[in-house]
C-alpha cells in the first residue's frame, strides 16, 4: 500500500479527518480529534503509526519482524510503526488500520460515540 491509498483509506473512515499539526511533513488522521495514525510525508518507505492492543502489538512485531516495529517516537507499548509498501499485504494494513481506529472511536466518550453514530 502506498501512501495515497493509504491516505484514501483512512480518510474513508466514518468522522475522519487529516491535518499537519506537527508540521509539514507529518500527515495525521483523526476521528473526533483523537489521532488514529500519523505518517511521515519525507519517508522513501510508506510507514504509518498506529495504535494497537499491547498483546496483539507483540504477536505482529513477531508475526511480521521486518513490516511491524514499536512505534517509532509514540508510546512502544500502544502505538506500532507498520511500513506498508514492502512484504506486508494491504489487507493485513487495512485490518490494522482499522483495529486502531476502533481502539480509538471505542475510548471516546459517550456523547463523541453519538455524534459520530450520527455523521456515519
Amino acid at each position: 500500500m502506498h501512501l495515497e491509498a493509504l491516505r484514501e483509506y483512512c480518510l474513508s473512515k466514518p468522522g475522519a479527518s487529516e491535518g499537519l499539526p506537527f508540521g509539514p511533513d507529518t500527515l495525521v488522521f483523526k476521528v473526533m480529534n483523537k489521532i488514529f495514525a500519523i505518517t511521515g510525508l519525507d519517508n522513501p518507505d510508506c510507514r504509518v503509526n498506529l495504535k494497537c492492543d499491547p498483546e496483539r502489538a507483540i504477536e505482529l512485531r513477531s508475526e511480521y519482524p521486518h513490516d511491524v516495529l514499536p512505534g517509532y517516537h509514540m508510546n512502544k507499548v500502544h502505538w506500532n510503526t507498520v511500513i506498508c509498501d514492502q512484504g506486508l499485504p494491504r489487507l493485513v494494513v487495512c485490518e490494522l488500520i482499522d483495529h486502531s481506529y476502533h481502539l480509538i472511536v471505542d475510548s471516546l466518550p459517550a456523547k463523541s460515540r453519538a455524534d459520530l453514530d450520527e455523521l456515519g
